[in-house]
């Protein structure tokens, strides 16, 4: 369930959140291919079927900064913010990759809010925890920091 806040002193509030998880997001060839295509990161793990098929994986793997980029989107199914002039994504902590993404698996993100602080102009820093859950491993896809501002 999305749970909907109002401005900035209801952002506040949200300090030390749960926010739960979103739904599976399937990993398709086609996807790896897209992402590929606008990435440029044409890289054989991920777009040569045939080669990745003798690789180390078995299959081609999908990017993890594909992985990471669903953050977004699947976070806005998590929380909704209104009341706001303007949200921008200020940047990314601690990111990594702790487990390969094979085509045909599942991600699904969960979420948590670590802390909302003051900065300039009357606006607020969220850091949100993102860890996207790899469906069948004990190992997440990835795990990262999200910093966004949120200004009246």
């Amino acid at each position: 369930m999305t749970l909907t806040v109002h401005g900035i002193p209801e952002i506040t509030q949200l300090a030390g959140r749960d926010l739960g998880h979103s739904r599976w997001r399937t990993v398709s060839q086609e996807l790896i291919d897209t992402f590929a295509d606008v990435s440029g990161d044409h890289q054989w793990i991920h777009t040569d079927v045939t080669r990745a098929a003798d690789g180390p994986y078995g299959g081609t793997i999908a990017h993890g900064y594909m992985v990471l980029s669903w953050g977004i989107p699947m976070f806005a199914e998590l929380l909704q913010v209104t009341g706001v002039g303007m949200a921008l994504n200020y940047g990314v902590n601690k990111v990594r990759f702790p487990a390969p993404v094979p085509v045909g698996s599942r991600v699904r993100l969960h979420a948590s809010i670590v802390d909302v602080q003051p900065v300039s102009r009357g606006g607020v820093q969220m850091t949100r925890s993102f860890t996207f859950k790899l469906d069948g491993s004990a190992k997440p896809a990835c795990v990262a920091e999200s910093l966004t501002h949120f200004y009246p």
